[in-house]
């Protein structure tokens, strides 16, 4: 074989390897969910059923708004009761009462906000004691309110990002692993981030920043539960129609690629118990493959390009998924 022949197989076998890597990170969980849908269809009464295979408790944080409301009520659908947690009393009230009278689940809430640090985390522990939790959904999200540099925000505003973003799926994280090992029956735990995970995003940089965290702390967590029938799933997100993202009316309009926080979590819901890591939802799923496609420059250019468009649209309030 002469050298061109060689370089040139040497060269094919190199494509073909990149390809394979590249469909197997990027289109995997799309192919199981699309395979589950179809055995599903075929096969209704084998259906993977929640509430069998993780218990009969579900804990949501950020649940009285947006994805974490949606999410639970998702849940509820399906049989299972619900803990909400979230910062605003009177919400926590009537998303409770809500839940339990339309899908017959019991339904407890805690009040706690996540921003203040480590001084929330006893009365949670306490208030879950006795409670069989076999599925967490750390939800709970904050952002600054508007896209602007780091430097133009108090620190305070900075804590509560880091606060909430970081601190809550970190140690209720460590809260519920610990539980659920104890209990021996296994368990789920379902980490919401955002595809600003993937690239810089100048304007959001902590926010995007924590999303980092959480995916690197997710697929680490991963590996370690692996011998305690423990499923942690990592959602990741384009851009959803809830109250996180009013700072932009362009993104509260909506739709084909920006769906209604309901719709979101009826795919999001879908995936859970079968892959780890997912978008949640059809469309998302397409725009990630292609966003993949292009190099992480690229990739930050485009947010750059998106943010600049979107400040023009935004209103000023802090904005939390409570």
């Amino acid at each position: 074989m002469s050298d061109c022949g060689f370089w040139t197989y040497f060269l094919i076998l190199v494509g073909l390897y990149v390809l394979l890597c590249f469909l197997y990170e990027h289109l995997l969980s799309g192919v199981l969910i699309l395979k589950s849908l179809i055995n599903d269809f075929l096969d209704p009464e084998n259906k993977l059923d929640l509430y069998k295979k993780f218990g009969s408790w579900a804990v949501v944080t950020g649940s009285t708004d947006g994805i974490g409301k949606a999410y639970a009520r998702e849940l509820a659908k399906k049989g299972i009761n619900i803990v909400l947690i979230a910062r605003t009393k009177e919400k926590l009230i009537d998303c409770s009462q809500e839940i339990e009278n339309e899908y017959r689940v019991q339904c407890k809430w805690i009040q706690a906000d996540f921003s203040k640090g480590a001084i929330v985390y006893d009365h949670i522990r306490e208030e879950l004691e006795d409670i069989p939790v076999g599925i967490l959904v750390n939800n709970v999200g904050c952002t600054y309110g508007r896209l602007d540099e780091m430097s133009a925000f108090s620190e305070e505003v900075l804590w509560n990002v880091m606060n909430t973003n970081i601190g809550a799926v970190t140690i209720m994280c460590r809260m519920m692993l610990n539980k659920m090992k104890a209990s021996g029956r296994g368990g789920a735990i379902v980490n919401v981030s955002s595809a600003t995970e993937a690239q810089a995003a100048p304007y959001g940089a902590i926010y995007a920043a924590s999303k980092a965290y959480i995916k690197s702390l997710t697929y680490s967590l991963q590996y370690e539960v692996a011998d305690y029938n423990i499923n942690i799933q990592l959602l990741s997100p384009y851009f959803v129609v809830t109250k996180i993202n009013s700072f932009s009316s362009m993104i509260m309009r909506g739709g084909l690629t920006i769906p209604t926080a309901e719709t979101y979590a009826r795919w999001a819901v879908f995936t859970l118990g079968r892959t780890k890591h997912s978008t949640g939802y059809f469309w998302h799923a397409i725009e990630n493959t292609v966003a993949s496609i292009v190099p992480y420059r690229g990739r930050s250019y485009a947010a750059v390009l998106i943010a600049r468009a979107l400040k023009k649209h935004q209103t000023n309030s802090l904005n939390m998924t409570k």
